[in-house]
């Protein structure tokens, strides 16, 4: 079996505050961009990486990760922009797709992904245990009416990346979602069309960074996802 990874890179790091896109937010002297794609070298588990961009920017992208990941414009949601990605990999079995904003995911992490997929599960994807109580809410201004407080022990945070078989992912992208924003993820799309998807274990390292707070937490968590990078490279796992 193949196995692609799209990796989504074309969005703008707005609410981190830089005019730039976010994968290009430094954190450590290097790119989002750069410490995603580092996870899923040291992965081993891709025969081709897509990452989409905005529009304009192949000569900044290209200079950064190097001639043999495909490069292809995003689109205006991020639904789009994976089509996209995944249109560059047609001929692929398995396909990942990763957040570049979860710059963070250890290897182990998209092995677990790829290998649920590969034992013939529609999709799977990454979660933790949400800790926090739920509560159910009737949006309204600023007193919102508490419908129910929801059982925490059947819910779960989902995470990137998102693994299925490449021709149910590519017929779920043919699906239009309601609403500007598009899907919430991959998996949503592939559920629609009444496919298994299976959870697999995520990590708390695989924090999305979205604010500056986020920002500050990955540069605390980079020391140990370093480790786990050199340990997976190194096959001492």
């Amino acid at each position: 079996m193949t196995t692609a990874v799209v990796v989504t890179a074309a969005g703008m790091g707005t609410r981190l505050g830089f005019n730039m896109p976010k994968a290009l937010v430094p954190l450590a002297g290097r790119t989002l961009i750069e410490h995603a794609l580092d996870g899923v070298v040291a992965s081993r588990i891709a025969d081709r990486v897509v990452v989409t961009i905005p529009p304009g920017t192949e000569d900044i992208f290209g200079g950064l990760i190097g001639p043999d990941v495909i490069l292809v414009s995003g689109g205006a949601t991020r639904q789009s922009s994976v089509r996209s990605g995944i249109d560059a990999v047609l001929d692929s079995d398995i396909v990942l797709v990763h957040d570049a904003a979860r710059c963070l995911t250890p290897p182990s992490v998209m092995i677990r992904v790829r290998d649920a997929v590969a034992a013939g599960h529609a999709g799977a994807v990454p979660a933790i245990r949400v800790t926090d109580t739920i509560k159910q809410v009737t949006p309204n201004g600023p007193y919102e009416p508490v419908i129910d407080t929801l059982d925490r022990g059947v819910l779960r945070a989902v995470q990137t990346p998102q693994g299925f078989n490449g021709d149910i992912l590519r017929a779920a992208h043919r699906l239009e979602w309601p609403g500007e924003e598009g899907a919430p993820d991959d998996a949503s799309l592939v559920e629609h069309l009444g496919h298994d998807v299976v959870i697999v274990a995520g990590s708390h390292m695989a924090v999305k960074i979205t604010t500056v707070l986020d920002l500050k937490l990955a540069e605390l968590l980079l020391e140990e996802h370093e480790r786990e990078l050199k340990a997976e490279l190194t096959g001492e796992r």
